[in-house]
């Protein structure tokens, strides 16, 4: 038996792609969750197209037309699931708005996307190429971890001259690294540590404002 797949393509009903037929805004919504659904399941190194179009009951071709490749799909598909989506704290102090950010990055690890978040993380930490990709939509920690720079120089807590360095970011890469490497380790303690021994001497105001 013979039929027709959401493009007009003749398939076998026995193809896992066979079902309800879908366009526009509903197609793509299931191709991104397939996305990370197979993220979760097998990891980047593993991830393929074909799963992904199984997955979404779908075909490549259909995938092709709205991604130019699979990395484009996998930071699509992070950032319209909101794996980025931080609000800005603010607690009145740049020690406790960081501790917040840091937090919440943690947070968002142990939860149910966190097998995602780790292997997309791991492969932004070994391929140049997908990180260069990634960074404008996935590299919410620099944005925000600039504001809360900014506010704290306005209050008189931060040093201006860790403007666009290193020293912005390094809580964050720090705690980006012992996730990967020391992913069931119990970070309270850690957090504490990277803000207090390492990032506030790197960043606070030493001399009169």
């Amino acid at each position: 038996m013979i039929d027709a797949d959401e493009h007009g393509s003749e398939m076998p009903t026995t193809d896992p792609r066979r079902g309800p037929r879908r366009r526009g805004e509903a197609l793509e919504q299931a191709i991104l969750s397939a996305a990370v659904d197979e993220l979760a399941e097998v990891g980047y190194p593993a991830l393929t197209v074909d799963r992904v179009a199984a997955r979404a009951r779908t075909s490549k071709a259909a995938i092709y037309r709205r991604w130019a490749g699979l990395p484009h799909l996998v930071v699509d598909a992070c950032a319209r699931h909101r794996f980025t989506d931080f609000a800005v704290p603010d607690t009145g102090n740049y020690r406790d708005d960081v501790l917040a950010v840091l937090r919440e990055m943690t947070a968002r690890v142990a939860g149910p996307f966190g097998t995602v978040i780790r292997t997309v993380v791991g492969e932004i930490a070994r391929d140049p190429g997908f990180a260069a990709l990634a960074r404008d939509q996935l590299d919410v920690a620099r944005r925000i971890m600039t504001t809360l720079l900014e506010r704290g120089i306005e209050r008189g807590e931060v040093d201006p001259s860790a403007r666009g360095t290193a020293r912005v970011t390094v809580a964050t890469d720090l705690l980006v690294r012992h996730v990967l490497m020391t992913p069931d380790e119990n970070l309270a303690t850690v957090l504490v540590e990277i803000v207090d021994d390492i990032h506030l001497p790197l960043v606070r105001r030493t001399v009169p404002r």
